[in-house]
Protein backbone atom coordinates (compact mmCIF):
# COMPACT_ATOMS: atom_id res chain seq x y z
CA UNK A 1 0.00 0.00 0.00
CA UNK A 2 1.49 3.29 -0.96
CA UNK A 3 1.79 6.30 1.42
CA UNK A 4 -1.17 7.93 -0.35
CA UNK A 5 -3.49 5.28 -0.28
CA UNK A 6 -2.50 4.51 3.23
CA UNK A 7 -2.76 8.36 4.21
CA UNK A 8 -7.11 8.21 3.02
CA UNK A 9 -8.11 4.79 4.44
CA UNK A 10 -8.34 3.21 8.19
CA UNK A 11 -10.22 5.93 9.73
CA UNK A 12 -13.54 5.71 11.74
CA UNK A 13 -16.76 4.09 9.89
CA UNK A 14 -18.64 6.55 12.07
CA UNK A 15 -17.24 9.54 12.97
CA UNK A 16 -19.56 10.81 14.69
CA UNK A 17 -20.39 7.84 17.02
CA UNK A 18 -16.95 7.22 17.02
CA UNK A 19 -15.84 10.09 18.33
CA UNK A 20 -18.35 10.60 20.68
CA UNK A 21 -17.79 7.15 22.25
CA UNK A 22 -13.83 7.33 22.42
CA UNK A 23 -14.41 11.12 23.73
CA UNK A 24 -16.64 9.87 26.69
CA UNK A 25 -13.89 7.13 27.22
CA UNK A 26 -10.98 9.39 27.68
CA UNK A 27 -12.99 11.67 29.75
CA UNK A 28 -13.61 8.62 32.23
CA UNK A 29 -10.11 8.11 31.86
CA UNK A 30 -9.17 11.43 33.05
CA UNK A 31 -11.55 11.08 35.97
CA UNK A 32 -10.08 7.64 36.82
CA UNK A 33 -6.34 7.59 36.32
CA UNK A 34 -4.90 4.41 36.26
CA UNK A 35 -7.71 2.88 34.45
CA UNK A 36 -6.99 0.81 31.66
CA UNK A 37 -9.20 1.53 28.54
CA UNK A 38 -10.09 -0.32 25.62
CA UNK A 39 -11.35 1.53 22.26
CA UNK A 40 -13.76 -0.01 20.25
CA UNK A 41 -13.88 1.73 16.86
CA UNK A 42 -11.50 -0.80 14.63
CA UNK A 43 -8.99 1.71 13.01
CA UNK A 44 -5.95 0.79 10.79
CA UNK A 45 -3.67 4.26 11.13
CA UNK A 46 -0.55 4.28 9.07
CA UNK A 47 2.63 2.41 11.23
CA UNK A 48 4.10 3.34 13.47
CA UNK A 49 1.33 4.57 15.28
CA UNK A 50 -0.91 2.48 17.52
CA UNK A 51 -4.89 1.99 17.11
CA UNK A 52 -5.60 3.37 20.47
CA UNK A 53 -3.34 6.52 19.72
CA UNK A 54 -5.05 6.73 16.39
CA UNK A 55 -8.08 6.70 17.74
CA UNK A 56 -8.21 9.20 20.24
CA UNK A 57 -5.86 11.54 17.56
CA UNK A 58 -9.29 11.29 15.40
CA UNK A 59 -11.42 11.82 18.33
CA UNK A 60 -9.15 15.22 19.63
CA UNK A 61 -7.55 16.17 16.65
CA UNK A 62 -9.22 19.07 14.08
CA UNK A 63 -7.80 21.69 12.01
CA UNK A 64 -7.69 24.09 15.01
CA UNK A 65 -5.45 21.82 16.66
CA UNK A 66 -1.69 21.90 16.13
CA UNK A 67 0.11 18.25 16.34
CA UNK A 68 3.86 17.08 17.28
CA UNK A 69 4.94 14.10 16.01
CA UNK A 70 8.41 12.16 17.25
CA UNK A 71 10.24 11.85 13.87
CA UNK A 72 9.68 8.36 13.60
CA UNK A 73 5.94 9.42 13.06
CA UNK A 74 6.67 12.46 11.16
CA UNK A 75 8.61 10.44 8.33
CA UNK A 76 5.80 8.06 8.74
CA UNK A 77 2.46 8.24 6.95
CA UNK A 78 0.78 9.87 9.74
CA UNK A 79 1.05 13.46 8.83
CA UNK A 80 -0.75 12.98 6.32
CA UNK A 81 -3.24 10.52 7.38
CA UNK A 82 -4.23 13.02 10.46
CA UNK A 83 -4.43 15.98 7.85
CA UNK A 84 -6.76 14.01 5.99
CA UNK A 85 -8.93 12.45 8.67
CA UNK A 86 -9.56 15.57 10.64
CA UNK A 87 -7.27 18.50 9.56
CA UNK A 88 -5.06 19.15 11.73
CA UNK A 89 -1.38 20.83 11.36
CA UNK A 90 1.74 19.05 12.19
CA UNK A 91 4.24 21.52 14.09
CA UNK A 92 7.95 21.21 15.03
CA UNK A 93 7.28 23.49 17.72
CA UNK A 94 6.91 21.47 20.72
CA UNK A 95 5.52 24.51 22.53
CA UNK A 96 3.17 25.20 20.04
CA UNK A 97 1.75 21.46 19.97
CA UNK A 98 -1.88 21.14 21.17
CA UNK A 99 -1.07 17.26 20.80
CA UNK A 100 2.15 15.34 21.04
CA UNK A 101 2.36 11.38 19.91
CA UNK A 102 5.36 9.51 20.76
CA UNK A 103 5.95 5.60 19.24
CA UNK A 104 6.80 2.90 21.21
CA UNK A 105 10.64 2.73 21.97
CA UNK A 106 11.07 6.96 21.75
CA UNK A 107 13.25 8.63 24.59
CA UNK A 108 11.47 10.85 26.42
CA UNK A 109 12.08 15.16 26.56
CA UNK A 110 11.57 17.09 29.06
CA UNK A 111 7.64 17.77 29.40
CA UNK A 112 8.66 21.54 29.99
CA UNK A 113 9.41 21.75 26.48
CA UNK A 114 5.60 21.50 25.44
CA UNK A 115 2.48 23.88 26.20
CA UNK A 116 1.94 23.80 30.05
CA UNK A 117 -0.95 26.04 30.12
CA UNK A 118 -0.98 29.69 32.01
CA UNK A 119 -2.34 30.13 35.70
CA UNK A 120 -5.45 32.16 34.06
CA UNK A 121 -5.63 29.01 31.21
CA UNK A 122 -4.06 25.63 32.79
CA UNK A 123 -6.04 23.74 30.04
CA UNK A 124 -3.93 25.55 27.46
CA UNK A 125 -1.17 22.68 27.37
CA UNK A 126 0.01 19.55 25.40
CA UNK A 127 -1.71 16.50 26.07
CA UNK A 128 1.00 13.88 25.36
CA UNK A 129 0.28 10.25 23.88
CA UNK A 130 2.97 8.01 24.19
CA UNK A 131 3.05 4.49 22.92
CA UNK A 132 4.13 1.30 24.71
CA UNK A 133 4.75 -2.17 24.31
CA UNK A 134 2.06 -3.17 27.10
CA UNK A 135 0.34 -1.44 29.86
CA UNK A 136 1.08 -4.32 32.44
CA UNK A 137 3.69 -6.43 33.95
CA UNK A 138 6.07 -3.57 33.71
CA UNK A 139 7.55 -1.67 36.82
CA UNK A 140 5.35 -1.09 39.25
CA UNK A 141 3.86 2.52 39.97
CA UNK A 142 1.69 3.93 42.72
CA UNK A 143 -0.50 6.96 41.76
CA UNK A 144 -2.21 8.87 43.66
CA UNK A 145 -4.85 12.16 43.61
CA UNK A 146 -8.29 13.25 42.68
CA UNK A 147 -10.46 10.05 41.40
CA UNK A 148 -7.93 7.34 42.95
CA UNK A 149 -9.19 5.97 46.41
CA UNK A 150 -6.58 5.92 48.61
CA UNK A 151 -4.08 4.57 45.85
CA UNK A 152 -3.92 2.58 42.33
CA UNK A 153 -1.26 0.59 40.63
CA UNK A 154 -0.17 1.02 36.97
CA UNK A 155 2.79 -1.48 35.59
CA UNK A 156 3.64 -0.01 32.33
CA UNK A 157 6.00 -2.27 30.15
CA UNK A 158 9.32 0.04 28.89
CA UNK A 159 8.47 3.51 30.35
CA UNK A 160 11.70 5.15 29.53
CA UNK A 161 13.38 5.64 33.00
CA UNK A 162 13.51 9.05 32.76
CA UNK A 163 9.30 9.22 33.40
CA UNK A 164 9.39 9.41 36.87
CA UNK A 165 11.67 12.25 37.15
CA UNK A 166 10.31 14.40 34.26
CA UNK A 167 6.68 13.72 35.87
CA UNK A 168 7.68 15.04 39.40
CA UNK A 169 8.95 18.49 37.59
CA UNK A 170 5.74 18.09 35.30
CA UNK A 171 3.58 18.28 39.14
CA UNK A 172 5.51 20.86 40.42
CA UNK A 173 3.59 23.36 37.39
CA UNK A 174 0.14 22.61 38.80
CA UNK A 175 -2.05 23.96 37.95
CA UNK A 176 -0.37 23.81 34.89
CA UNK A 177 1.35 20.92 33.20
CA UNK A 178 0.59 18.52 30.64
CA UNK A 179 -1.52 15.54 30.98
CA UNK A 180 -0.24 12.05 29.14
CA UNK A 181 -2.43 8.85 27.42
CA UNK A 182 0.06 6.08 27.91
CA UNK A 183 -1.31 4.20 25.20
CA UNK A 184 -0.58 0.34 23.92
CA UNK A 185 -2.33 -1.49 20.58
CA UNK A 186 -5.87 -0.95 21.48
CA UNK A 187 -5.77 0.30 25.05
CA UNK A 188 -4.79 3.26 26.87
CA UNK A 189 -4.53 4.75 30.27
CA UNK A 190 -4.85 8.81 31.46
CA UNK A 191 -2.17 10.50 33.76
CA UNK A 192 -3.91 13.70 34.47
CA UNK A 193 -1.56 16.33 35.75
CA UNK A 194 -3.20 15.81 39.53
CA UNK A 195 -1.91 12.50 39.71
CA UNK A 196 0.96 11.59 41.89
CA UNK A 197 3.57 9.09 40.46
CA UNK A 198 5.41 7.03 42.43
CA UNK A 199 7.77 4.15 42.33
CA UNK A 200 6.36 1.36 44.67
CA UNK A 201 8.69 -0.91 46.76
CA UNK A 202 9.35 -3.85 45.36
Amino acid sequence: MGLATEALTGGFAEPIFHAQSVFKMLMDGMARPGTIQTVEPDIDPPPPLGIAAGTIALTLCDHDTLVWLTSGLAKSAVPEWLGFHTGAPVTAEKADARFAFAEAGTALCSFGLFASGTQEYPDRSTTVVIELPELEGGRRLALMGPGIQSVTEVAPVSLPETFLRLWTENRALFPRGIDIVLTSGKRFVCLPRTTTITATEI
